[in-house]
Formats: C-alpha cells, structure tokens, sequence
C-alpha cells in the first residue's frame, strides 16, 4: 500500500519509518527539498532524529503531488498552525476510500476548531467519515528506538478507526480505538498548556508536590473544557488524556515542558523560538482554550495563569502566588 506522510517532523518522519516496516511504500512530503533529498539518498532525516535510519521503501519529496499520487493513506503530520493551508493542497487528491489521518495537536487559532474539524471544513463531505486523530502519550525519539507505546485512534466512522488500528500496530506501538474524536483530540490540546505550567515550576525550582498539584488539577481543568465540547468524561482517564498529560508534563523529550521552564526561569516565547527548531503547540492553544472557556464560562485559572505568564509577561512567581491564593474550593 502506498502511504503519504504530510510532513517531514520528527513525529511524521517516524511514522513513516513505522509504516514502511510494515511493508508498506511510504512518500514523505518535505517543505525543504534537502530534508527529501537526504531521505532518498542518505535513508535519514538530516534535521529531525539524525540517528534514525529509514527503511529503503520510505521515499522523500517536496512535490505533493507526487507524494499523493495513487496514494491508499494520507498522514497529516503538521503543526495545527499549517494544516489547514495543506489540507488545501491535498485535498483535490482524495478518494472516497483513503483514510487522513491527523497528528496534530493544537487548535487552530482564528476557528478555534480542532484538526479534524478544520480537515472537514476544507475537503468534500463524501469524505468527512474517512477523518481520523491519532493521539496518546507518544514522543517520537522513545517510539523512534522501538521502546513500547500506546497510543488511540479516534475516528468519525468506527470501521476506519478498526481499518486504522490494524496498519498502525506494531509490536512496540499498540493502538485503541476510540468513537470520542473530540474528547481525543480535546486531551491533546489541552494537556499542552498543563505541560508549560509544569515546566514553569521546574524553571522556578519547585518540587514534586507542586508539579503533581499541578497535573491533577489540570486534569480537572481537562475534563471541564472537553466535555463543555461535548466530549465523554471517561475519555480524559485515557492515554490521549491522563497519559499524554503525564508525559508531557515529566519527559525530558517535552517541547511544552521546555518552554514552560524557560519562562520559569525569566525568559520569554521569544527566546525559546530562538533556540528552538520544535513547535510548542501550548503556547498557542493556551488562547484558544481561553477564549473558548470565557465563551462557555468555564473556569481554568492554571491555562489562564500561563496565558498572563507568556502573553502578558506577569512574573511566573505572581501567577503562583494567584493560584495559591484563590479561595477555599471543594475538589471536583
């Protein structure tokens, strides 16, 4: 089956390498021409997990059209900011029966629609129950190495999450299914911003009783902005939920705990962009997920404190204080 991966990410170019084990012809699209260029004739991505050498049947191309042609699967594997400018350009290289998948984990920010919803915006409707997210505790250097992990395939039509479920598994990457795409997708927005609260307290040398603080009561915070969106509660107990949380919050592999510890530390999203290639999905879903729960009357004072922190250049230790200092509430 030929397979097309948008997107030549450290997370895109290692489910290109997953796919392809399993015999399949993966095409990889490369906005670079170089990244391409050194998959086909070097078999790595010179950019992203430098150590990883690609099976001999992932090619790479920066013309999509010819990563679409005949193509069985397309993988979307791009920052929430840029998908819906490539579903645009794929889009007219669909076919009823080829399942998308999104990667992605973010909002867009003007809709403040999930990835999934910005896909079914732009392709025609015949296609909308092929739309799948794939979402969980998942960081591509440990699945790069083949260290076991899980992750969840959510879709709008349950036999293309069954169909998914069985060309995504391996024997280090287990996959579940899910009917809650929004709750799945919800999870991975949202735990973000937890992550760069966590990395806010690493930056300012607290401990581990405030980083699980933290994760817990984001949790709740979680649950309350996914099913206000009509997820399923029980959905953030799972891996797109409480396990992409916990591993966002503690890896050292965490792009969104990095830039957590670096405002933590005094410095700025600006000075994180500039020692850092990866994108931290947090930084902007910390606004969508603000307007959505001022929208909805939702109270999230930790996604709120890291929206003053990053946008608002209030001293992370006042924002803690904040927290600290609200009053007595019950835990629920």
């Amino acid at each position: 089956m030929k397979v097309s991966i948008i997107g030549a990410g450290s997370w895109g170019t290692v489910i290109a390498a997953l796919l392809a084990k399993k015999g399949n012809d993966v095409f990889v699209w490369a906005r670079d021409p170089s990244l391409a260029e050194d998959i086909n004739k070097a078999n790595v991505n010179s950019k992203y997990l430098k150590k990883l050498t690609l099976p001999k049947n992932v090619s790479g191309s920066s013309d999509i059209e010819e990563v679409m042609k005949d193509s069985e699967l397309v993988v979307l594997a791009v920052p929430s900011h840029a998908m819906r400018d490539l579903i645009k350009k794929v889009k007219d290289h669909l076919n009823p029966k080829m399942p998308i998948v999104s990667l992605a984990k973010g909002l867009e920010v003007d809709s403040r629609l999930r990835m999934t919803e910005v896909i079914k915006d732009e392709i025609d409707e015949r296609f909308h129950k092929n739309v799948a997210a794939l979402s969980g505790p998942n960081h591509a250097e440990e699945v790069a190495d083949e260290i076991p992990s899980a992750t969840v395939i959510a879709a709008y039509d349950s036999d293309v999450a069954s169909y998914l479920q069985s060309i995504f598994m391996s024997p280090y990457f287990r996959v579940y299914t899910s009917s809650d795409i929004t709750g799945v997708e919800m999870g991975g927005v949202s735990k973000n911003v937890i992550a760069i609260a966590t990395g806010i307290s690493d930056g300012l040398g607290f401990g581990d009783n405030t980083k699980a603080s933290l994760m817990t009561r984001g949790l709740a915070e979680m649950i309350r902005l996914g099913t206000a969106a009509g997820a399923k509660a029980e959905t953030f107990s799972g891996l797109s939920g409480l396990g992409d949380l916990v591993v966002t919050c503690t890896s050292k592999y965490s792009r969104n705990r990095a830039l957590g510890e670096f405002l933590g530390k005094g410095k700025t999203l600006d000075d994180y962009k500039a020692e850092s290639s990866m994108v931290a999905e947090g930084a902007n879903g910390c606004l969508a997920i603000e307007d959505i729960a001022e929208q909805k009357g939702i109270e999230m004072p930790i996604n709120h404190a890291v929206v003053e922190v990053i946008y608002k250049q209030r001293p992370p230790l006042d924002c803690v204080q904040s927290l600290m200092g609200r009053g007595p509430k019950t835990e629920g």
